[in-house]
């Protein structure tokens, strides 16, 4: 018997149906930055530890690295170009902007997707809220102090 090495993925992305063929052991972060050129999607520490991979999976923060693309068949995923806004930025991504809550960018789109979802479930977050919805997302640069701030204006706007 001769392995599946290919495989055709059908999923959402960002609200467009998409039908690609993938090769089966290629992660989901790996489809959307190389196969469909969304880079805003980061990989970092590809085990799941740092956050700056993740992505929405049917409304829920994923870790795009440790999933197979092929695995994501029928489902609806949404990466920070799906939440970014065609003329600027998203009232959470201005918050962001105003509150320095980035300096190297790297794990802003994550921490962005994490605050997202935190956001959608809970409109009216405390700090300590925050800060447990973002705990899995590292930043090397801030502090988090300021993205705290940034997650609690938006929350407040």
């Amino acid at each position: 018997m001769t392995p599946i090495e290919r495989a055709t993925v059908r999923l959402t992305v960002n609200g467009v149906p998409i039908e690609h063929d993938a090769d089966v052991r290629r992660s989901l972060a790996d489809f959307l930055r190389e196969d469909l050129g969304l880079t805003g999607t980061h990989v970092g520490c590809e085990h799941g530890v740092c956050g700056a991979c993740t992505v929405l999976v049917d409304g829920r923060t994923t870790r795009s690295c440790l999933l197979f693309a092929v695995q994501m068949e029928g489902a609806a995923v949404t990466t920070i170009e799906g939440l970014t806004p065609a003329d600027g930025l998203s009232p959470l991504q201005e918050s962001f902007r105003r509150c320095h809550a980035m300096q190297c960018g790297f794990c802003t789109p994550g921490m962005i997707v994490a605050a997202t979802e935190l956001l959608a479930t809970t409109p009216s977050p405390s700090p300590d809220q925050i800060r447990d919805a973002l705990a899995g997302n590292l930043c090397m640069c801030t502090g988090y102090v300021n993205i705290v701030r940034a997650v609690a204006e938006a929350a407040s706007a």
